[in-house]
C-alpha cells in the first residue's frame, strides 16, 4: 500500500461466545476475539501487516456478544480484489470467506461498506447489555451454564428494580469502574431494569437490561453485583446510595461473574450524522 492509496472502511456485525476467549482485546499468547478476527481478515484479504480492527465495546474475558459491531480499514486495491473470478459483491464475499476461516465460537453476521464518518466506537449512540440469572428456586439447566449465572440466594424482583432505578441517570460511575488515567467515568445510564421471563429462550430466568451511551471497564458487572446484593436482602438502598456516591472504585462491590453478561445491541445515528456523533463522543464528558 502506498501513502496515497485510499482505504475503504468496512463495518462488521458479529456475535461470539466469550467462554473460551480472554476478552476482546488482542493480548500476547492469549486467545482473544480481536486476535482471531484480525488473523481471519488478514488471511482472507492477504493484507500484510494484519489490519487493525476497532470495536464498539470491548468485552471482558468470558463475556458474550450477540450484536457487537466493529470496523476495519482496507486498502481500496484489496477491497476491489475480493470478488475475484466469481464476481459479486465485495461485502458479501468478505463475509462468506470470514465465516470459513473463523472458529465456530465467532460469527460475522454481516459485512457492509461503512458510511462516511462511521466509527464503530465513537459513532455509537448507546450500547445495550443483558445479564441473565437463574434463581435459587429454579433447577439449573446445564445447557444454560455458559450464559446464565446460577444465583445461590432468593431474589426479590421489586427490590432489584428499585435498586436499579436508584443508580440510573447521568452521573459519575467511578464507584463501579476500573480507573484509567485521564478517562472520565461520567456516563448516562438510560435504563437498568429487571424482568422475570415467562416464555421463549429465557423462560424462567431473571434478566437485567442495561442501556447507556457508553460503559467503562467492569461497569455493567459491578452494577449488577451491587444490585443483586440488595435484591437478596444482604444490603439495603442506603448502602447502595453510599457506594454509588464514592468518588473512586468501591471495594464493597462484588463484581458479578462474566458469563451471565451479553452485549445485545449497539445503536447508531442515521448515516448523515455519523461523523458529528463521533466528534461529539471524542470530547471529554462532564455533568454539565
Amino acid at each position: 500500500m502506498t501513502d496515497s492509496e485510499e482505504n475503504v472502511r468496512v463495518r462488521l456485525d458479529l456475535s461470539y461466545d466469550g467462554t473460551d476467549f480472554a476478552g476482546w482485546a488482542a493480548q500476547p499468547r492469549l486467545r482473544t476475539v480481536q486476535g482471531v478476527l484480525e488473523d481471519a481478515v488478514a488471511r482472507v484479504t492477504r493484507a500484510d501487516p494484519a489490519p487493525r480492527i476497532t470495536v464498539a465495546g470491548r468485552t471482558d474475558a468470558g463475556v458474550h456478544a450477540r450484536g457487537q459491531v466493529a470496523h476495519v480499514d482496507l486498502p481500496e486495491t484489496l477491497w476491489s480484489r475480493l470478488p475475484g473470478r466469481r464476481g459479486g459483491d465485495e461485502a458479501e464475499t468478505l463475509a462468506r470467506r470470514l465465516r470459513r476461516f473463523l472458529p465456530d465460537d465467532v460469527v460475522v453476521r454481516s459485512v457492509s461498506r461503512a458510511p462516511n464518518g462511521f466509527d464503530a466506537r465513537f459513532s455509537a449512540l448507546e450500547r445495550r447489555y443483558s445479564y441473565r440469572v437463574v434463581e435459587a428456586a429454579v433447577a439449573p439447566d446445564p445447557l444454560r451454564r455458559r450464559y446464565a449465572l446460577a444465583y445461590p440466594r432468593a431474589l426479590d424482583l421489586d427490590r432489584l428494580n428499585e435498586a436499579a432505578r436508584s443508580v440510573a441517570g447521568l452521573r459519575d460511575f467511578a464507584a463501579f469502574c476500573r480507573p484509567r488515567d485521564g478517562a472520565t467515568t461520567i456516563r448516562d445510564l438510560r435504563e437498568f431494569s429487571w424482568s422475570r421471563v415467562r416464555d421463549g429462550a429465557d423462560a424462567e430466568l431473571l434478566v437485567a437490561t442495561v442501556r447507556a451511551d457508553a460503559f467503562c471497564h467492569s461497569m455493567v458487572r459491578s452494577l449488577v453485583g451491587a444490585v443483586l446484593a440488595v435484591g437478596d436482602g444482604r444490603r439495603d438502598l442506603a448502602w447502595l446510595s453510599g457506594v454509588a456516591d464514592s468518588p473512586r472504585r468501591s471495594s464493597l462491590i462484588a463484581v458479578a461473574p462474566p458469563h451471565g453478561l451479553t452485549l445485545e445491541e449497539v445503536v447508531y445515528p442515521p448515516d448523515s450524522d455519523m461523523a458529528a456523533r463521533a466528534a461529539q463522543t471524542r470530547g471529554k464528558r462532564s455533568l454539565d
